[in-house]
């Protein structure tokens, strides 16, 4: 079996080919960033051996077409995070830095730890989808926070007395309420440039609200049971869905919730038992189930009886949140491989009742 290591990059793609056995170079080659590249590629590495698997640094604005070209292709494929190539740089013989050190670099990584063990690509169009609009909604979201900020300073320099209450700018009334009195103050030059925010804080807004609402219907088609988990709301249903995108390459709940960052990492030393705060893994995905768990630690009666009962052991209740976080990926990751199983019965179903007029037909 061979591991192929690719460093991608915005006009061409480096693969280098390394022995799983040995850890011996089989080859590297170099092509265009383009599909006719990709086929190119593919077919050496074809030509070298039969058992293969690729191995990409995830670097997704780069690596993504490539990547979801040997997807289709059939091909099996890991991401390699950037983080894991320092050590593995460290251990070459050859010194400094290029496109084929980096793509062994790349492919010994993936040795050394295990091609098991890194996550898999998949391919998966509604995943990706609520993805795509998850991220342009959180860009908007920034744009109008900074909008937010630069309108908050044009109003106290107009007006000091003028009290805008945290959150305000979000809301309609707020948005009326400063145009009206913007549209009634001498037009200066400050002023326009107050109107022209507003104007632009309310635009993005609708369109945040509306994306919301997108959201929603995607996630409620894909992942019902999130939206039915105490505390999980459509956003954060929507981020978890966006980041794992086919859980059952997985495997396990463990592997989930070590993704996730929030399964314990041991720290224990002689008769001294610990475990200290896992800091890697995917940190959005981390931030999701810790929105959920806070939200359920205030109003789902079980929850609060879970963390009491935790902190009635003698943890903190920062360490009783990452108990309740552990528990919260496994029920999670439950939820959605039956998602997951449920789509799969749905399209065969759907694909027999296509074919049934035709088989009717023909008999």
């Amino acid at each position: 079996m061979i591991v192929i290591g690719a460093d991608t990059h915005k006009r061409t793609h480096t693969v280098a080919a390394v022995f799983a056995a040995s850890g011996q170079l089989a080859g590297e080659l170099t092509a265009p960033a383009r599909e006719p590249g990709f086929r190119e590629l593919l077919a050496w590495g074809r030509a070298i051996d039969a058992d293969r698997i690729w191995a990409l640094e995830d670097c997704r604005h780069v690596s993504g077409a490539f990547e979801r070209f040997l997807v289709a292709m059939g091909e099996r494929v890991v991401r390699v995070a950037p983080k894991l190539m320092g050590a593995t740089r460290k251990g070459e013989r050859a010194r400094g830095k290029s496109d084929p050190i980096d793509a062994r670099a790349v492919a010994r990584a993936a040795l050394q730890e295990g091609p098991e063990a890194l996550p898999a690509a998949h391919r998966d169009e509604e995943a990706l989808r609520i993805k795509l609009l998850l991220d342009h909604r959180d860009d908007l979201v920034k744009a109008r926070t900074e909008d937010q900020q630069r309108l908050r300073w044009h109003l106290h320099d107009l007006w000091p007395e003028l009290q805008v209450p945290t959150g305000a700018l979000d809301r309609k009334v707020w948005h009326d309420r400063l145009a009206r009195k913007l549209s009634r103050a001498e037009q200066t030059t400050r002023v326009q440039i107050a109107r022209e925010l507003v104007l632009e804080i309310r635009r993005r807004t609708r369109r945040i609200n509306e994306l919301q609402r997108q959201l929603a219907e995607l996630v409620s088609d894909y992942a019902p049971g999130l939206l039915a988990l105490e505390g999980c709301g459509s956003l954060s249903a929507a981020k978890i869905v966006a980041e794992t995108a086919g859980v059952r390459r997985l495997g396990t709940d463990a592997k989930f919730a070590r993704l996730a960052a929030v399964a314990p990492i041991p720290a224990s030393s002689g008769k001294r038992i610990r475990y200290r705060l896992d800091r890697g893994g995917n940190r959005q995905l981390n931030r999701a189930i810790h929105c959920i768990a806070v939200s359920q630690g205030h109003c789902y009666p079980p929850a609060r009886e879970f963390l009491a009962r935790k902190q009635a052991e003698g943890k903190s209740r920062r360490e009783a949140l990452r108990c309740l976080k552990r528990h919260l990926a496994r029920r999670i990751w439950r939820l959605l491989v039956e998602s997951e199983i449920g789509r799969s019965t749905t399209t065969v179903d759907s694909q027999r009742g296509s074919l049934s007029p035709q088989i009717t037909k023909a008999a």
